[in-house]
């Protein structure tokens, strides 16, 4: 009886082994590409004055955060995000959970409407961008299409892309809600397509109405699939700035259209680059906020999943 004991020990511990060796390989690439990435620009972000060239700063201290926290080009970066991510996360699930509920209660053509759903996922971020830019862009040659669909309505020209500050962030939100839906719907259809067909069957025995069927048996299912697609949608949005470049240029900041993440790049290489503990100081602000944000998604969607 002790013999199998430890028999059957051995071949635990060899398990564990074999186990962590297969994660080796995964948890030397995080060790190497996230965790220490984000330990040495930890330390950056203390150094005063920190040179790239000669590896040397001048003292450590707050100075960087206080620098960064009251620089009128990083506050304007704040609320622009903060701004984006209002509105496209509740806007593109809200969205995305309509189009699903559509498409899963059809049956012809189901399939060709989700490759149509689908396909600004695959498209290159910038060539929709480029899209985006034409249909809006005023010029001294043509208003632009939007523009010309409006005037049938009596609406003056618009120009969203140089002009209010406005009409630019509609812009931007349209497009990121436009780039982020494929994504959504296909996790959302994949949910519901999930539900038990008895539930359905039984809530029709029962002569239940299309509304509570959806609020009482489907929505309660695939709440956790439409918490992780909140939180995922929140990070993303907080790293927006390829959108932005895509529809406005790399010159950001005079378009009054800069994100945090933007921010950081400009400390790093754009014109006013050169400035390593500022952009790491940004860069921790950033990691702060979203590290917030998502703890307080996941106590919210978990005391909402224990109440249903």
């Amino acid at each position: 009886m002790s013999s199998r004991k430890e028999l059957s020990g051995v071949n635990s511990v060899k398990t564990q082994v074999r186990g962590w060796l297969y994660l080796l390989p995964a948890l030397l690439f995080l060790g190497a590409f996230m965790v220490y990435p984000l330990i040495d620009v930890f330390v950056y972000s203390f150094e005063e004055g920190f040179n790239s060239a000669s590896q040397t700063s001048f003292g450590t201290g707050f100075y960087n955060y206080m620098y960064v926290l009251r620089d009128p080009y990083f506050i304007k970066a704040v609320k622009n995000t903060f701004i984006l991510v209002i509105i496209t996360v509740p806007v593109s699930t809200g969205l995305s959970l309509l189009i699903s509920l559509g498409l899963s209660s059809i049956q012809k053509f189901r399939n060709w409407f989700q490759t149509i759903f689908f396909l600004p996922y695959v498209t290159n971020t910038l060539a929709v961008g480029l899209v985006f830019m034409i249909l809006f862009r005023k010029t001294p040659y043509t208003d632009g299409l939007v523009n010309l669909i409006l005037g049938k309505f009596g609406v003056s020209p618009i120009d969203f892309i140089d002009g209010p500050y406005w009409a630019k962030m509609m812009v931007l939100s349209i497009y990121v809600i436009w780039i982020v839906m494929p994504f959504k719907i296909l996790i959302l259809t994949s949910a519901i397509a999930s539900v038990p067909e008895v539930y359905y069957k039984s809530a029709k025995i029962d002569g239940a109405s299309s509304w509570r069927v959806f609020w009482r048996i489907t929505l309660p299912v695939i709440s956790p699939m439409i918490f992780y697609l909140v939180i995922t949608g929140f990070i993303g949005a907080f790293k927006a700035y390829s959108d932005a470049v895509a529809i406005f240029g790399v010159n950001l900041n005079a378009a009054d259209m800069n994100t945090i993440v933007g921010y950081v790049y400009d400390m790093l290489y754009g014109d006013g680059g050169g400035y390593p503990s500022y952009a790491s100081a940004a860069a921790i602000i950033l990691f702060a906020i979203v590290l917030t944000i998502t703890v307080i998604n996941l106590i919210v969607s978990r005391k909402a999943t224990d109440n249903t």
